[in-house]
């Protein structure tokens, strides 16, 4: 849920969990002459797999029967649980929290740390996130998907009543809500006049016919990020790229708005922005600086404050060489959480609205941090904890006691955490000498003597990072299997400034590609991994990034696992939502100017499949709003056509990756029996 706590969503990486605050920026849409399943490879819906024990929801094809064997040996680390934090009840000492305790996520609420989970909300769709209505906590908004398709709907659901009530059109695309600081109404995003464009629009969810159109606005990359405390302005933010964002004030009476410039020229990012509680200044997260900063570092976004009357902007963490990418202020406002991206790790401050001065906090396990909220009425901050030994759970800091609380201690399948690898931080020079990081999992050498295959897991975006958060199922791969994973981060991804950032936008596409290259340098040179046992995984950009190296690097790979990848890049932005190709133009490159149209038709996976010669395994979901279907449906065929191996695996009822746990055991499963056979 996008809310005033809200933190920028990321587009499909590595198959984690996703925080709701919720309808990103980089959302898309399903395609609508998909009429169904059918459409996909008519000729090749016989399966390998005994029908009987193939769910109606999931098509295979080349997938050879489960054994009963596997399934057993798997179980154990597919029967973990997550916790994400979502809100404080306004009035008590509790938490909402997403986690799941069936097929998908649901809302739950935890009384006291340590507490059971009550759970509000129920169905077999899963929910993103939600909040407690602020005033009395007597209802809570939350934001529910269908299908994967990422048309995101608002409801209402009375806690003295049970009744749920729908919100939004129930058709359209969603996203907040942001409320008003006296909890009277909310602000949200919605594409219910044409389908494309994300005009903001107020609603009072305890009366739904209260929604009025506030703004017309062009193109899908707007979002509400605050309300003034008088009630009079919200604070918008129009997103262009992940490098490029505009912030806007507009009046609520009547839709006036008027754009807030950062720096006098060029462009800038923008993470989030609040009001100073007094409505005379803006906080932002920005890689803008002011026209007398004497700093240098590839443009990370750090925190500033920006005064609505003179127009100057100051540094509050200009001595901290990080990305600020989450924020939020007191509800006095006199003081300002920040969570900083430290090599991948999160590292959690509190420093002084005015004067950036830093409290002493008590120690945080090494991790990633998510969900950050002030308790209104309590000196206490709630946030979500994710690391290598423990699922993302509940956490809080009171800051009275300088003390930390863990709410939620969820399940590992009986496995102890205690065994599962921690990450080691990598550094290696690539083809042009760019330093480039990543982090390796190494299995027991006491287990697993001897050099041991990898898994190389390319994140997507490819604005996001990988980064050492719980590893979930993996875990099995390296615990089970002796398989050592490496999680690189190539150019272009997120987390380490703007300059980075931009080193593979547009004819710069294929350097990101090379980057693999330089890890499978660094694998030859390590003498625990075997060189000549290399497999790579990847989901969405990431699936574009495991075709291409299989077409690069194919002699050096066993095998390969495309995850809802993109195949070519001119279907892509042909077909995916229109509220989000002149989003992605901006990063992959417009295929309207003739150039790059001849740039990305030559590069793309599908029109290479024959240099693909390994195994191949295609997952996807048939409702995914950005990265159609039909891109993993030509990449089968055009491997087919080249007397390539492909497995492939769709499901019915997902979208841009597996949500639903039935699914996603479905997958890891046949994942497993493809690295039996194509990597150990």
């Amino acid at each position: 849920m996008k809310s005033r706590n809200a933190s920028r969503i990321t587009d499909h990486g590595s198959h984690g969990t996703r925080s709701s605050r919720l309808a990103s920026r980089r959302g898309a849409g399903i395609l609508p002459f998909m009429k169904s399943a059918a459409f996909i490879f008519p000729a090749l819906l016989a399966t390998a797999v005994p029908a009987a024990d193939l769910p109606d929801n999931l098509v295979v094809e080349g997938i050879p029967p489960i054994s009963e064997e596997l399934k057993a040996d798997v179980g154990r680390y597919l029967d973990f649980r997550l916790a994400g934090f979502q809100d404080w009840h306004p009035e008590q000492r509790a938490v909402l929290l997403t986690t799941r305790f069936a097929d998908v996520n649901q809302l739950h609420v935890v009384a006291q740390p340590g507490g059971a989970r009550k759970q509000l909300t129920f169905g077999t769709e899963r929910v993103l996130g939600g909040e407690f209505t602020p005033r009395d906590g007597n209802s809570v908004v939350f934001v529910r998907d269908v299908g994967g398709g990422e048309f995101y709907q608002l409801y209402r659901l009375g806690l003295n009543d049970g009744r749920v009530t729908l919100l939004t059109d129930g058709k359209s695309r969603n996203s907040g809500p942001t409320w008003a600081h006296d909890g009277s109404r909310f602000a949200y995003t919605s594409t219910r006049r044409n389908g494309r464009d994300a005009d903001i629009h107020l609603l009072n969810p305890a009366q739904p016919a209260s929604n009025r159109l506030l703004l017309e606005v062009n193109g899908g990359g707007w979002r509400v990020t605050d309300w003034s405390y008088d009630g009079r302005q919200l604070l918008v933010q129009e997103y262009i790229s992940i490098n490029e964002s505009r912030l806007h004030l507009v009046n609520v009476a009547d839709g006036e708005r008027r754009e807030l410039r950062l720096a006098p020229a060029g462009r800038y990012a923008i993470g989030q922005a609040r009001f100073a509680s007094d409505d005379s200044a803006i906080y932002v997260s920005t890689d803008a600086l002011p026209a007398d900063a004497e700093l240098t570092g590839g443009g990370f976004r750090r925190l500033a404050r920006l005064d609505l009357k003179t127009g100057k902007l100051s540094l509050l963490t200009g001595h901290i060489r990080w990305n600020v990418e989450t924020f939020e202020l007191s509800p006095d406002g006199n003081q300002i959480a920040l969570v900083t991206n430290e090599d991948g790790i999160s590292v959690l401050r509190v420093i002084n609205a005015r004067t950036g001065g830093e409290r002493r906090l008590p120690a945080i396990p090494a991790g990633v941090i998510g969900g950050l909220k002030w308790h209104p009425k309590l000196p206490e901050i709630g946030f979500s904890l994710s690391s290598a030994r423990s699922p993302t759970d509940v956490y809080s800091i009171n800051l009275r006691q300088r003390s930390l609380t863990r709410w939620t201690e969820s399940e590992t399948g009986g496995l102890n955490p205690e065994t599962f690898a921690e990450p080691e931080l990598i550094r290696l020079e690539s083809f042009d000498r760019l330093v480039v990081s990543g982090f390796v999992y190494r299995p027991d050498a006491t287990k697993f003597p001897g050099p041991r295959p990898v898994m190389m897991i390319i994140h997507g975006g490819p604005e996001s990072q990988s980064r050492p958060s719980f590893l979930a199922r993996n875990n099995y791969l390296l615990n089970e299997l002796g398989v050592a994973l490496i999680v690189p981060n190539v150019r272009g991804s997120d987390g380490y400034g703007t300059e980075f950032l931009d080193l593979d936008n547009g004819f710069k596409r294929e350097d990101s590609v090379k980057d693999i290259g330089a890890f499978l340098d660094w694998i030859g040179r390590q003498p625990d991994l075997d060189a000549g046992r290399v497999a790579v995984y990847g989901g969405s950009y990431g699936g574009y990034m495991v075709l291409a190296s299989m077409v690069y690097y194919n002699d050096r790979l066993r095998c390969g696992i495309d995850v809802v990848g993109i195949s070519n890049f001119v279907t892509f932005l042909k077909n995916t939502q229109d509220y989000r190709r002149d989003l992605r133009r901006v990063e992959y490159g417009d295929e309207r100017d003739p150039a790059m149209l001849e740039f990305l038709e030559r590069i793309s996976p599908s029109r290479q499949a024959d240099k693909i010669k390994k195994p191949l395994f295609v997952i996807q979901g048939f409702n995914d709003p950005r990265v159609p279907v039909t891109e993993s449906e030509q990449m089968v065929k055009a491997i087919r056509e080249a007397g390539g191996e492909v497995w492939y695996l769709m499901a019915r009822d997902e979208g841009h990756g597996f949500a639903k746990k039935g699914n996603a055991d479905f997958q890891f499963h046949a994942m497993i029996e493809f690295l039996r056979r194509h990597l150990l």
